[in-house]
């Protein structure tokens, strides 16, 4: 199992950026894919963004793309969000998670992931 921490999160104003980061640790690391979700209120969990740990390939959502970018440190076994031209309606509790085999043919789909951060909250004020 793989222990996930997020950082990063905080208040800022429309337009601006935030960078969070997902250290993982514990076990073996030998998950496939690192994604990043969040939940709004009263939203249901959406995917942001998805790294294939090994070869680095990406999977954006649409209303991130050209907003957001994701990246990788092998040495610190850390993810990345750099989150840019923010919105209101980018404000969520934002979750990191790593996902095995499953995440190969579904890496936007939660369910493919097996361990979870505890989440932390972005908000963009208007």
């Amino acid at each position: 199992q793989v222990q996930l921490v997020e950082s990063g999160g905080g208040l800022v104003q429309a337009g601006g950026s935030l960078r969070l980061s997902c250290a993982a640790s514990g076990g073996t690391f030998s998950s496939y894919t690192m994604g990043w979700f969040r939940q709004a209120p009263g939203k249901e969990r959406e995917f942001v963004v998805a790294i294939r740990w090994s070869g680095g390939r990406i999977y954006y959502a649409d209303p991130v793309k050209g907003r957001f970018t994701i990246s990788r440190d092998y040495a610190k076994n850390t993810v990345y969000l750099q989150m840019g031209s923010l919105k209101p309606e980018d404000t969520a509790v934002y979750y990191c998670a790593a996902g095995g085999i499953r995440t190969i043919t579904r890496p936007a789909d939660g369910r493919s992931y097996d361990d979870w951060g505890q989440g932390t909250q972005v908000t963009v004020s208007s």
